[in-house]
């Protein structure tokens, strides 16, 4: 490789490698061959006990002793930075680092609460971390791409600018794929990034750094994004609860994008973390802040107290729930079908009912989707690649410049994921793709009434309350693996908010393989033929509890429900 690209891009990730403060390397990494680096922050012995204590704690105890002044916002802040080093030195998470910055903020909010005996907001003092798109003012956000290494953002976005009035302490930014429509993690600048649970396995994407981040506890809470599951597919891999909201309900200007001008399928802004409580406190603080004061398009929507509690979904007391063994695309692998057996068993064992859920043309609304997204072919990805000659990345395979290999298996199974799809051939016209608009409104109608026509078979006298389903067909696959993006894209598609929480792990002695199915194609049968629980050692399970669009409010009350069946 050679070019001015490849410069710029050792020359930024040398300065960013340089604000790695020294006294934070580890001093014995563990060897390449580890795959399971999910341990090491708390055993390195660069945290202190009470670094440990406060890193492994939810973000509802770490804002009840922020606000009591039990933590100060300066240790909690140095604890997680610390953390967050770690956690980059392990698995390669971060694109942006200004802890100095940070601890001068956290400072100021200790100050002000002492000499006020007020938190500055319900976030008072917490860090939080951004994917590396959301722009911060004073700092870069070069999303993957070499042409904009040395853009500093010149004011907040919209979000930020929320979240620091509500108390937030910002101090890291996190690595995504080049252009961002990939569901893995990779780019020329910064590299790829890893698995904790599982360094040969990829973390997903587009969020992926941030779901390493955060699986490894070098943050409490996240911001992410997702176009076709982006927020989603990196809470899975990592074992992590998030959102993917609803249209507009989190504020997104301001923030660096690829596709900017489609505004059919949208890109949402939304939270990862390890509790259900942090993406409840998350968005509640998001919506406090009055959104739609500092977005044109957020929606001037409250948040709905009595939607949390389930005032139209029987108060809770009884749900039905749908549920999605398969999409009619791919059949799941074997951890995947547990972790529905255990969810269908938890909530039924707890009173809730479940019915089987008929996905309704999926393959229309993932295909109608994927027309949209390609609908300019790579013109986009082109006009932030040519003016440095960087080549726009076609496949997220390991390649043979990176520094580290690990062992991998191949799937080769061309489904339909984001950024392979996307070439001059997808190009359409503007009556073709109005055409298309067409096609995906009334594909939501039908759905619409597919949903209201379970009502004769809850029992409950409602609609399905509200989906379960896998999140991918697979656990975390291999780096340069995970091509098939279906069991995500069609909830962006519908705007249905998805709320991610984890299950089970891959499990060698629960997961052998089974019977195969009716394969419903040549790729399902690749895709079956993929599955040895090796392969996938340690990877977490997750699912995904699905409502309908703008009741986000009730997903994350459902999700509640379910992660107590579950997990509690």
């Amino acid at each position: 490789m050679s070019g001015i690209w490849v410069q710029l891009a050792q020359e930024k990730k040398r300065k960013t490698e340089a604000l790695i403060p020294k006294e934070w390397i580890l001093p014995n990494p563990p060897p390449t061959d580890q795959l399971d680096v999910s341990h090491v922050p708390d055993q390195c012995g660069l945290l202190t006990k009470k670094e440990i204590e406060i890193t492994n704690s939810p973000v509802g105890v770490l804002l009840t002793n922020l606000a009591s002044q039990t933590w100060s916002s300066v240790e909690v802040t140095i604890a997680f930075s610390k953390r967050a080093i770690i956690a980059h030195q392990l698995t390669n998470c971060l694109t942006e680092i200004f802890i100095d910055r940070a601890l001068k903020r956290a400072a100021w909010l200790d100050d002000q609460l002492k000499s006020t005996g007020k938190t500055v907001g319900p976030l008072h003092g917490l860090p939080l971390s951004l994917k590396d798109q959301i722009n911060v003012h004073g700092i870069e956000s070069t999303m993957g791409y070499t042409a904009w290494i040395g853009r500093v953002a010149q004011r907040n976005s919209a979000l930020a600018e929320i979240l620091e009035s509500q108390g937030a302490v910002f101090y890291v930014k996190t690595n995504v794929p080049q252009t961002l429509m990939w569901v893995e993690t990779f780019n020329f600048i910064f590299g790829r990034t890893a698995n904790p649970f599982n360094r040969s396995l990829t973390s997903g994407g587009s969020t992926g750094g941030e779901g390493a981040l955060v699986a490894l506890k070098g943050s409490p809470l996240g911001v992410g994004s997702d176009i076709g599951g982006s927020i989603r597919v990196p809470c899975a891999f990592n074992g992590l609860y998030g959102l993917r909201p609803s249209y507009n309900r989190v504020p997104y200007a301001g923030c660096v994008n690829s596709l900017e001008g489609e505004e059919a399928i949208v890109s949402v802004l939304g939270p990862m973390t390890t509790s259900v409580e942090g993406v409840r406190e998350f968005m509640k603080s998001v919506i406090s802040g009055q959104p739609w004061n500092k977005d044109p398009t957020a929606l001037r929507k409250k948040w709905d107290e009595d939607a949390y509690k389930l005032a139209e979904h029987g108060n809770g007391a009884q749900l039905c729930f749908g549920i999605i063994w398969d999409d009619g695309l791919f059949h799941p692998h074997p951890p995947v079908l547990r972790a529905l057996e255990t969810v269908k068993n938890a909530l039924l064992a707890k009173g809730h009912k479940v019915i089987d859920w008929e996905p309704y043309k999926h393959g229309d609304l993932c295909m109608n989707a994927h027309s949209i997204y390609g609908a300019v072919g790579e013109d986009d990805f082109l006009a932030d690649t040519v003016p440095t000659g960087e080549p726009v990345i076609r496949t997220m395979e390991l390649r043979d410049d990176e520094p580290v290999k690990w062992p991998a298996k191949k799937l080769n199974v061309e489904a339909p994921a984001l950024g392979p799809l996307v070439s001059a051939d997808t190009k359409l016209t503007a009556y073709e793709l109005w055409q298309v608009h067409k096609q995906r409104r009334q594909l939501r109608a039908e759905y619409l009434d597919h949903w209201q026509a379970t009502a004769s078979k809850t029992g409950t006298g409602r609609p399905v309350d509200a989906i379960i389903a896998p999140v991918a067909p697979y656990a975390a696959p291999p780096h340069g693996q995970n091509n098939i993006a279906t069991y995500t894209v069609v909830w962006n598609n519908l705007d249905y908010p998805a709320f991610v929480l984890p299950v089970t792990r891959v499990s060698s002695e629960l997961d052998s393989k089974r019977p195969p199915p009716v394969f419903f194609s040549n790729l399902d049968k690749q895709l079956y033929d993929f599955y040895e629980p090796e392969i996938f050692a340690n990877a977490p399970v997750s699912l995904q509890v699905v409502g309908r669009t703008q009741n986000d409010e009730a997903v994350i009350g459902m999700a509640e429900l379910v992660d107590q069946a579950v997990n509690k």
